[in-house]
């Protein structure tokens, strides 16, 4: 009897999978037989291609052990320059954000390399040229690490490059940059050799898997965790080994995971917030050693095996589209119904840019199923870098009556919440990428078209700021300068022995004419040459006034103009090491020209950590803004002034705020012909001079020679007199 009641209970589980409708109609899609093919070419060998990638509009394989470039929109063929040795294997980060100009950016970068070499030694190449140039890459730390080399990826979420060491059975991740450099990522088991699959989005997931194992990975490898197998809502098995199946084909977009095995079975899963798992679905003969899985939108799948021909050297392939929705429709797959109704943010599929000190407010709304409580769990992919604090709050209700939530997200830069340690934030001064996923926690697998809202965060410049000099005193303004005359292509002169066109200072061989735009320019900024002066810096962002500027920054006349100072010296600004200034900055600019002094290279004299000895005190502070009084000061010279400005503050922004302005110096008297100590002289020697004969002279006129002299002066006098009455009376 119990046998019957078995045999029973096991007929009735088989039936209804029996009548479970197919996961697909299979039909063929005819290719590239409809055209004209060329005869194959003789003698060429059959090459191996052990890796493919996409990198924008270009698909990079690895040949017999080189990089080849196929740009599939020209139609052309090209080797990778700078792989000086053999590689296996090429990696890149995926973009979801199609169309945006950030997703082409961060297609460009690739790493090449050969899988199973010593970490150690092991010979990296990476290129940001889509992969036509290629050039040496090496961590800080490379030849210290222990095992082999298991793969290399760029994590844009993380916005670190990572190693995958594998050793003994075991793998871990190494990160290339502060906080993540200072340990590794947990190990986790490395049975076989794995495959990685970064599934696309910016989120840092990662896919492991090769034919008895599947791992997954939210952030970027730092944790890993098996894939689990699960019937309704029972954990079958807690592993893809323990359900004693092999795969052969692992596909993932977004949110989702499918999974084809040997044993003609095709598994679904999502890639959940906090945990993965997959179910079955019902049987159908659907796989051969050449069928491959493909995801073409949210639900929809596709199982395509090429069908060689004999007489042809192109394919025809057998399509199998599965519709996921319908298929979770089938009551014998124990699927639960959603409980959220609606999660919507306007945020969704777009990208941001947070500034250094600027904040992000963000809204979703959620709507849930009458009489449940599922739970919003907002996540950032790179929390070294970007903090969030979110706040949820009931908002009405809908027609139907269920309860509306609204959940307001606050998003600033990590050091700025003051909520993490030192150690686990990663260096301000860099700007970084990370993403932000409002979902629910543990969703129902029925949940495919609650997409989480995903936006992507750029912690680094804003542009659409800039720098505006204030200009409410112009020389135009005063009369001093014809704005007419200034459009009219205006140029002035520049004395040779005020200007230097090396920029050191010394005294030019000739006079240099400048011609003025004033499209550019403007009316140059009117500046009395006795007055220490510093330009008034504004912040504008869309084309609205934010700020005074109040930070650090530099000037540089752009004709070599050396006729100013500054008003403090090293010591006056008590700096505690020795201030750069234009001309150690020069120095170390290569070829980036005059004008390279700018936030990435500035380091302020205030700093404590700057151990740069002040061994000059009384050189000229050339920091303008900031904790200082500092100013210019103009030399006795009248004329204009054009300036290059730089904010080099690394605290203020991200951006280069850069920009020219001029300034028109007046008021300055004509410097004299002859040197000033010179004029001294004489005019106390004359001085001196007048009352010694003013002294002198009355005692001569006492003497004999005096009263002589006296007497000529009189008859002389008498005879004018008489000469001029003649003349006037014949007149």
């Amino acid at each position: 009897m119990l046998l019957l009641m078995l045999v029973a209970a096991t007929t009735l589980r088989l039936c209804p999978l029996a009548r479970a409708q197919p996961l697909c109609r299979i039909r063929t899609v005819r290719t590239g037989k409809v055209f004209h093919v060329r005869e194959q070419i003789q003698g060429v060998g059959i090459p191996e291609v052990t890796s493919a990638h996409f990198a924008g509009s270009v698909l990079l394989l690895v040949v017999n052990r080189k990089v080849y470039v196929y740009d599939y929109e020209a139609n052309s063929w090209n080797a990778s320059t700078g792989v000086e040795h053999p590689v296996s294997h090429i990696s890149g980060d995926n973009c979801c954000y199609s169309g945006n100009s950030f997703c082409m950016d961060i297609s460009n970068l690739v790493f090449a390399y050969l899988r199973g070499d010593q970490i150690s030694q092991a010979n990296i190449y990476f290129s940001n040229t889509r992969g036509y140039r290629f050039q040496k890459y090496s961590q800080e730390r490379q030849a210290e690490l222990v095992g082999s080399l298991g793969g290399i990826f760029y994590f844009y979420s993380l916005s670190q490059v990572g190693l995958l060491l594998v050793d003994q059975r075991k793998a871990m991740f190494s990160y290339s940059d502060h906080p993540l450099n200072r340990s590794f990522g947990l190990p986790f088991d490395y049975n076989g050799t794995l495959d990685i699959l970064i599934a696309p989005g910016q989120k840092g997931i990662l896919i492991f898997w090769f034919e008895k194992s599947l791992l997954v990975s939210r952030n970027a490898g730092q944790l890993v965790n098996p894939v689990r197998v699960r019937e309704g809502q029972h954990i079958l098995y807690s592993s893809i080994s323990e359900a004693n199946i092999t795969i052969h084909s692992v596909a993932a977009n977004e949110n989702e995971l499918a999974v084809l095995t040997q044993e003609n079975n095709l598994y679904y899963g999502s890639l959940g917030i906090l945990s993965s798992s997959l179910v079955k679905f019902a049987d159908q003969n659907i796989w051969s050693e050449e069928a491959v899985l493909m995801f073409t939108d949210v639900g929809m799948l596709e199982i395509l095996t090429p069908l060689p021909d004999s007489t042809s050297p192109a394919f025809d392939f057998q399509k199998c589209p599965v519709n996921i929705q319908a298929i979770l429709m089938d009551p014998q797959l124990q699927v639960d119904v959603c409980k959220v109704e609606l999660l919507q943010g306007e945020f969704e599929n777009k990208m941001y840019t947070i500034d250094m000190n600027s904040e992000l407010e963000l809204t979703a709304l959620m709507i849930p199923r009458p009489s449940t409580s599922p739970v919003p769990l907002v996540m950032v992919s790179n929390p070294h870098s970007l903090g969030l604090q979110a706040v949820i709050y009931e908002d009405g209700y809908t027609y139907d009556g269920n309860t509306k939530h609204r959940l307001n997200i606050s998003l600033r830069q990590q050091q700025h919440w003051g909520r993490a340690d030192p150690n686990f934030t990663s260096s301000i001064k860099r700007p970084t990428i990370s993403t932000i996923t409002l979902d629910i926690a543990n969703k129902e697998i029925s949940c495919l078209d609650l997409k989480p809202l995903t936006a992507l965060i750029s912690v680094g410049c804003d542009l659409e700021k800039k720098i505006v000099i204030q200009n409410e005193i112009s020389a135009c303004y005063n009369g001093i300068l014809d704005p007419v005359a200034l459009q009219d292509n205006y140029s002035y002169v520049i004395e040779r022995e005020a200007y230097d066109p090396s920029f050191r200072g010394q005294k030019a061989t000739e006079d240099l004419e400048v011609p003025y735009h004033y499209e550019k320019l403007g009316c140059p900024i009117l500046v009395y040459y006795d007055t220490p002066w510093k330009p008034v810096v504004e912040l504008w962002r869309e084309g609205k006034f934010q700020e005074v500027v109040e930070a650090e920054y530099v000037l540089l006349e752009v004709n070599g103009l050396f006729t100013y100072t500054y008003s403090l010296t090293a010591d006056m600004a008590l700096c505690s090491s020795q201030p750069q200034n234009w001309t150690t900055i020069a120095k170390t600019a290569g070829d980036k020209g005059p004008f390279a002094w700018d936030r990435e290279n500035y380091v302020s004299c205030h700093d404590p950590k700057n151990n740069a000895p002040l061994r000059w005190p009384k050189v000229p502070y050339q920091i303008l803004g900031g904790p200082t009084e500092n100013k210019v000061v103009f030399d006795q010279r009248n004329g204009i002034y054009i300036f290059f400005i730089s904010i080099v503050d690394p605290y203020y922004s991200y951006c280069h705020l850069e920009t020219t302005f001029s300034v028109y110096v007046y008021g300055a008297f004509p410097l004299p012909i002859f040197p000033p100590e010179i004029t001294i002289v004489l005019l106390t020697g004359a001085t001196l001079l007048s009352v010694w004969l003013a002294y002198l002279i009355p005692e001569l006129l006492h003497t004999e020679q005096g009263l002589r002299v006296k007497g000529f002066w009189v008859r002389l006098r008498r005879r004018c007199r008489k000469s001029c009455a003649c003349v006037w009376a014949r007149g």
